[in-house]
């Protein structure tokens, strides 16, 4: 196991007029707070001048983010010497030390809480790259993906690269009204509107509003594929076929806006409305079919566990999770195959199969780098899983 060594970045200016640094502008030094697992005791980006340097913006709860670090780990070892990845997190020091110790890198991880990159470089959505050349100048801001083994050699030698731009600055904490503006006096509408540049992915099921629950749906930039799965029932991507022809998938990829609204007295009508409204639209046709798959079974290992956790009395139904984490409450133990199933934890499709039907207040963390972790959150629930094959519900796109 490495070693950690605390290094402290004394930063003296940013050689910019603006805070914000873009393409083809210098970085003469900046401040990212605390460095883990380098090794020099202090340091600055202007005594690394002379190396490329990737300024990877990441959370240990990012999965996307994790995903990147054996990719990028891959080129630090490559190009040694002439390369160097500062990873950014606004985590905590100790968060990051645990993640170290579960998942060690070649990588420098930099502890940025006062978040005082985010002005040099501000971004809405990690994973979020920055690349500077030997000279100190930005020649990229993109996504790690981008970041290929040519891409660096080019830098090194000099030759000018041209990446996909990673534009998400816009910070608009209520997107939905802004760009789908309705009084409570709407009775039915369908929109749908092209991506807007710089807005992140997410959608909103008005379940707390008076007004509009169970009556209106609306989505910022989620791809076709996505608003059909949505559709059609919530289908996670482990249950999706893609049969797509050529002719549709640039269609299918492409992300969309979209807001519907049903008349009271019909919200059961909602997702059919919604299928007729995209069938009428978009070649892009979906179908539901029985498959026989591989799947996860979320049983029941220790009654006397399960009997322990807190029972709720409340039926409305409030849940947060994300990689790492599960904070539910009044919620029933399917809530945790969906969790696993949708957050992209497990392989498969994951099916319940406790036979329990009982609200609950269930908080659980766990460490998502760290081998045998989630197994062991399930554990001290009373649950498992285990490995099956069932005859299920699929949504075949064609």
């Amino acid at each position: 196991m490495k070693q950690f060594i605390l290094i402290i970045f004394f930063i003296s200016t940013l050689g910019l007029a603006s805070a914000q640094v873009k393409i083809g502008q210098q970085v003469t030094d900046a401040q990212v707070g605390t460095l883990l697992n380098a090794p020099v005791k202090s340091t600055g980006l202007a005594a690394l001048k002379g190396k490329v340097i990737l300024l990877e913006f990441w959370a240990t709860w990012c999965s996307p983010c994790v995903e990147a670090m054996g990719h990028l780990q891959k080129l630090q070892k490559t190009y040694a010497g002439k390369f160097q990845v500062i990873t950014v997190s606004t985590e905590k020091e100790k968060r990051v030390k645990q993640f170290l110790i579960n998942q060690p890198s070649n990588l420098w991880f930099a502890i940025d809480t006062a978040d005082n990159f985010g002005k040099y470089f501000p971004y809405h959505i990690i994973p979020h790259s920055v690349l500077i050349d030997e000279n100190g100048t930005v020649v990229a801001i993109t996504e790690p993906q981008n970041i290929t083994a040519k891409v660096i050699a080019d830098v090194i030698q000099g030759i000018r690269i041209n990446l996909p731009l990673k534009e998400d600055t816009i910070r608009d904490e209520n997107p939905w009204d802004t760009y789908f503006p309705t009084d409570t006096n709407t009775q039915s509408r369908f929109l749908i509107q092209p991506e807007i540049k710089g807005a992140g992915s997410s959608s909103k099921s008005y379940q707390q509003s008076p007004v509009f629950k169970n009556r209106r749906i609306c989505m910022i930039n989620v791809p076709l594929e996505i608003i059909y799965r949505i559709a059609y029932g919530n289908f996670s991507n482990k249950r999706t076929i893609d049969q797509t022809p050529n002719r549709v998938v640039k269609e299918d990829k492409q992300n969309y806006c979209m807001d519907i609204i049903v008349p009271k007295g019909q919200e059961k009508m909602l997702f059919t409305t919604l299928q007729n409204e995209l069938k009428t639209r978009f070649e892009l046709q979906a179908s539901i079919e029985k498959r026989v798959k591989p799947v996860y079974i979320l049983t029941i290992a220790d009654s006397a566990k399960v009997n322990l956790l807190n029972r709720s009395h409340i039926e409305e139904k409030d849940f947060d999770g994300g990689s790492g984490s599960f904070n539910g409450e009044s919620v029933r133990l399917n809530c945790i195959a969906d969790y696993l199933e949708n957050f992209g934890l497990v392989n498969r499709p994951v099916l319940d199969e406790t036979g329990n039907n009982n609200l609950y207040n269930i908080k659980f963390t766990y460490m998502a780098e760290k081998k045998g972790d989630l197994q062991n959150a399930l554990h001290n629930l009373g649950l498992k899983l285990i490995e099956a094959e069932r005859n299920i519900d699929m949504l075949v796109l064609r």
